[in-house]
Order: C-alpha cells, then sequence, then structure tokens
C-alpha cells in the first residue's frame, strides 16, 4: 500500500520586502529625508501561503528560486524560522533575489518599487519534481509574475502534479502584460481549484457575474472555481453544482490589507488539505484573511488553526446572540 500524502507545495514567487513608514514624498536629488521604521520582512504570493501554511499547523513546503546573496539568504533563514520546508528553494549564483522597495504613506497606502530578479528566472527545470511527488496539495501561487515558468512551465509541472494524484491550485496575481487568459489556458485542464481574485477573474472573463466568470473557467476545463470578493468574503462553485457566496468577517478592525489574499488561499488549503467540505474550508479561509488584516504585515496576523476555529465559533456566536 503507498504511503499515505501529506503536505502542500508552494510553488512560485518569493521576494525581499524593504518597508519603509512613514514617506509621503521622496527627498530631492542628493538629499536626505526621515522615516519612522525600516523593516525588512519576507514577501512574495508562494512565500507568503508556504508561511501562513506553517503558523496553521501543516507542513508547507516552498518551490521557486532565490539568488545566492544577502537578501537570498535572508529569506532562506526566514522561512527556515518559520519551520516552511526549503529543500525545493533553487539557489542560484548568476541573478539576484527578488526584492521590493514598499514605501508607506501617513493614509497607509503603498508605492512599490521593484526587481523582478530570481523569479523572472524560475522556470520548469529548477524544480525537484521529487519533492512535488510525495505531497498532497500543489499551489501555483504568482502566476503572471514568473515569464520564464508562466504557459508552458505551468502546464508541466500541473499536469505532473496530477499524475501523481495531487490536488492542483492557482492564484493568479496582476498581469501587467494583459495577456491574461492566453497565457494561462493550456493550464486550466489540470486545476482542481482555480482561485482569482475578482479583478483578475473579471479580467480574464470581462464578465462582471461570478457564476458568469465561472461558467468561463468550467469551459477551459477547471473542476472548482473560488473567486475571492474582497470584503465581500468569496464566492464558490463545484463543478455541476450551484455556486454561493460564504460572507467575510466583516466585524474585525481592518489594520492592513497586505497579504490578505495569500492568507486566503493558505486557510482554503487547509481545508482541503484536512478534507473539510468546501464551505467550511471557504468559511476557514476567510477567517484567515480576518487574521491578516488585522495586524500589519502579510503573515504576522496568522494563527494556529485551533486558535482560528474557535474565533469563528466566537463570531458566529456573537451574531447570533
Amino acid at each position: 500500500m503507498a504511503a499515505k500524502k501529506s503536505g502542500i507545495i508552494c510553488a512560485g514567487i518569493l521576494c525581499a520586502d524593504v518597508l519603509g513608514k512613514t514617506i509621503d514624498q521622496l527627498p530631492e536629488k542628493g538629499k536626505l529625508s526621515l522615516v519612522d521604521k525600516i523593516t525588512l520582512q519576507v514577501g512574495g504570493c508562494a512565500a507568503n501561503v508556504a508561511i501562513s501554511l506553517a503558523k496553521i499547523g501543516l507542513q508547507p513546503t516552498i518551490v521557486g528560486k532565490i539568488g545566492d546573496d544577502s537578501l537570498g539568504k535572508f529569506l532562506l533563514d526566514t522561512l527556515q524560522k518559520d519551520e516552511v520546508d526549503t529543500s525545493g528553494l533553487k539557489v542560484d549564483d548568476a541573478v539576484s533575489t527578488s526584492a521590493s522597495m514598499v514605501m508607506i504613506s501617513t493614509d497607509g497606502e503603498r508605492s512599490i518599487i521593484h526587481s523582478f530578479g530570481a523569479n523572472s528566472h524560475f522556470a520548469f527545470e529548477d524544480i525537484d519534481l521529487g519533492v512535488v511527488a510525495d505531497a498532497k496539495v500543489l499551489l501555483i501561487a504568482g502566476t503572471f509574475l514568473m515569464p520564464s515558468f508562466d504557459g508552458e512551465g505551468t502546464r508541466k509541472l500541473l499536469k505532473y502534479a496530477k499524475e501523481k494524484g495531487l490536488i492542483c491550485c492557482m492564484d493568479t496575481a496582476w498581469d501587467s502584460k494583459g495577456e491574461w487568459m492566453k497565457k494561462i489556458e493550456s493550464s486550466l485542464e489540470y486545476l482542481d481549484w482555480f482561485m482569482p481574485s475578482y479583478d483578475e477573474a473579471f479580467e480574464l472573463t470581462n464578465l462582471r457575474a461570478p457564476e458568469d466568470m465561472a461558467a468561463v473557467f468550467f469551459s477551459k476545463g477547471v473542476k472548482n472555481v473560488i473567486i475571492k470578493l474582497n470584503a465581500e468574503g468569496c464566492y464558490v462553485q463545484e463543478q455541476g453544482k450551484e455556486g454561493f457566496i460564504v460572507p467575510s468577517f466583516n466585524r474585525v478592525q481592518a489594520v492592513d490589507s497586505s497579504g490578505a489574499g495569500d492568507s486566503f488561499c493558505s486557510g482554503f488549503l487547509t481545508g482541503l488539505h484536512e478534507g473539510w467540505d468546501v464551505r467550511k474550508s471557504a468559511r476557514f479561509a476567510n477567517a484567515v484573511g480576518a487574521h491578516c488584516i488585522m495586524k500589519i504585515g502579510t503573515t504576522a496576523g496568522i494563527k494556529s488553526k485551533e486558535e482560528i476555529l474557535r474565533f469563528i465559533e466566537e463570531y458566529e456566536a456573537e451574531i447570533i446572540a
């Protein structure tokens, strides 16, 4: 009898984020200005999801590429400290680690200067397929931001994972090149769950109703769809069934929305890994997203599975009362 699979693969982008707060304007050339605080944090869709999953209590493995530089060492050390398996990371001394300079203004808005770095060089050939074969769930995180992997490389990995029996998922990012459906169409038939944001789903379909968006994805071969609706929660539809909206936890105090979509994905992947029904998985995903926005940073607010389940129970009891 084959061994029971466990673990989640988060394949995609990771970067080092240098955050400066508060920055309302840049200094003149050759001049200096002061800020309240500068911090170095882990960023990128795959890294955010992996760290959130580890905090929830699962066993995530990150697959991607970093440079053999100081920022790459920071990412590696931080991920390992947060108990993320980094055996799937490729370290390349020919590229620099992907990084962003994030300027946070008084009103909380963020302006970002970004270097693609290693993420632009990450390719199918960088992946240790043995690491993937041993897992239960695969998430492609950051589609449209990996030019050497998006398209054919993504299709190859998903096809391999499906052949090995993994639950295959994809979360997209914003496509600044405007290729959208053309870039991902060949991959969609291998997806058990497609997990775009509402804005990304609109660009992919040019439709506004979630059920119409889902119909397009089903026609391309996707098995099941979950669309993130920001403050409204999420729209969920399984193939051959009617869709429904799972509302958000809108009574929480939002402090920082950074990483909310990634944390949502980590919550839903938890449900898939644990074998929960779809409605419970989506409710848990919304709760993880709610925890994310209650703290500054992409993963600082994430708590254990038991704490989040207790939060859901107490929140719903308060509403009923």
